[in-house]
């Protein structure tokens, strides 16, 4: 069954240029021109994906993706950005983004990021076999940490972490390899399945907001390390740091 796309943008020709794009790429598409509708037709037609431009009448990309975080709703986000400015990048993965991308682009470009953001989708419904190689597949303890691939849920100190995609599929990552640094470019690879091009960028926001969930000081983590000029590595918590 073909996937289906909304695209919220308030230009029509970027509009047309990416229903095409994407149709012709077997997608089924759907188009917005303002938050507002955007946020209706996403509770109307249930899309896989969304593209979502951050510049928008009535609200933004920033209030939509908020608003749609805020009503668990966890459909996948490309946010398009015509500022090459690095707080409204950070804040849109803050607010639940997926990705990001900066205008000018390319429809390929465009077509790539899709591709990988949907395999991430995929992928997470195969979290539950990949986890069969662990020593328990139903959950991974980490001193007060607890994660449950299976029932997509983590806690910490028994309390359910309120978690987006993207920092769960991190958050499973670093627990399967306990002990192990992983560099940005591994975690890039691995959580985000695409080739930032070095932006490494996304993966310490994310990190980041992991922290504030999990650290009762997050300028001295306990689980979470930073492994300097190498990348981070989860470990189990040394009571006496």
């Amino acid at each position: 069954m073909s996937k289906r796309i909304l695209v919220v943008d308030d230009e029509q020709s970027i509009l047309t240029l990416l229903q095409y794009n994407l149709e012709k790429s077997g997608y089924l598409v759907q188009t917005a021109m303002d938050g507002e509708e955007g946020i209706q037709k996403c509770l109307n037609e249930e899309p896989d994906l969304i593209v979502l431009d951050l510049m928008l009448p009535k609200m933004d990309g920033l209030e939509v993706c908020k608003e749609l975080r805020q009503r668990k709703i966890m459909v996948p986000i490309l946010m398009l950005t015509a500022k090459d400015d690095e707080f409204d990048k950070v804040l849109g993965l803050e607010l639940g983004a997926d990705d990001y991308m900066t205008k000018p682009f390319s429809p390929r470009e465009v077509i790539a990021r899709v591709k990988a953001i949907l395999r991430r989708s995929i992928h997470l419904q195969q979290i539950e076999v990949e986890n069969k190689e662990t020593e328990d597949p139903e959950q991974m303890i980490i001193g007060d940490l607890k994660v449950l691939p299976e029932h997509y849920e983590a806690y910490y100190i028994n309390e359910r972490l309120d978690l987006t995609p993207k920092e769960f599929e991190l958050l499973v990552y670093l627990a399967k390899h306990k002990g192990r640094v992983l560099t940005r470019d591994q975690l890039l690879s691995a959580v985000w399945d695409y080739d930032f091009a070095g932006d490494t960028r996304i993966v310490d926001v994310h990190i980041s907001h992991l922290r504030e969930k999990i650290e009762r000081n997050t300028k001295k983590p306990l689980y979470i390390k930073t492994i300097r000029g190498l990348g981070y590595k989860l470990e189990e918590p040394k009571m006496d740091e």
